[in-house]
């Protein structure tokens, strides 16, 4: 697969059945995420795997209303990083950015592995980073929960969750983000 076709077909469905994830496939996804550029090379990024069905029950229990169905994934990926690990240029702090970035490259590969990989935010930071073991001096920036898309859908979804399992949310048109030269604001 390359990585238009990794793009295009990357979704955040929430349908999802069991699946076995190992070592080398973990291995895998966090060499990718290393090789996300970063602000001086810095790598600010760091990531807890946790697959152990102990260990995600755990994580489960930071979740918010409305993500019950993260219950079903097969792995939760702990994306986190410090703000002092990264380049601070003037206003510009450049953790989050880099730190997404490599988050991006886990989403493309996972894609190409035929995984779904969902980020999420409805979590508790502080339970979450508790569950995984994380210190409190580093900023928990989303929580990617891995697993198999199946085409039966959640019953536990809402509606709209539901319709977003059968067709990709629209997305917005190029003349709403795209400028060209300079942007002219409305």
């Amino acid at each position: 697969m390359d990585v238009r076709k990794a793009i295009d077909t990357r979704r955040a469905v929430r349908s999802l059945v069991p699946v076995k994830i190992d070592r080398k496939t973990i291995d895998d996804l966090a060499e990718c995420a290393s090789l996300a550029p970063s602000c001086n090379n810095f790598q600010p990024w760091r990531f807890v795997f946790v697959t152990d069905p102990a260990q995600l029950e755990k994580v489960f229990g930071s979740l918010n209303k409305g993500n019950e169905w993260v219950r079903k994934a097969s792995m939760v990926i702990g994306v986190f990083s410090k703000e002092e690990f990264d380049c601070n240029i003037k206003e510009r702090h450049y953790f989050l950015f880099d730190t997404g970035m490599a988050a991006g490259f886990i989403l493309l590969r996972a894609t190409e592995l035929g995984l779904i990989a969902h980020p999420i935010a409805g979590f508790d930071e502080d339970k979450a980073k508790e569950a995984m073991g994380i210190p409190p001096e580093f900023r928990l920036i989303t929580l990617i929960n891995v697993g198999v898309h199946t085409p039966v859908i959640d019953p536990i979804l809402s509606d709209n969750q539901k319709l977003a399992e059968t067709q990709r949310p629209p997305r917005k048109d190029l003349s709403e983000m795209v400028f060209y030269d300079r942007f002219d604001s409305e």
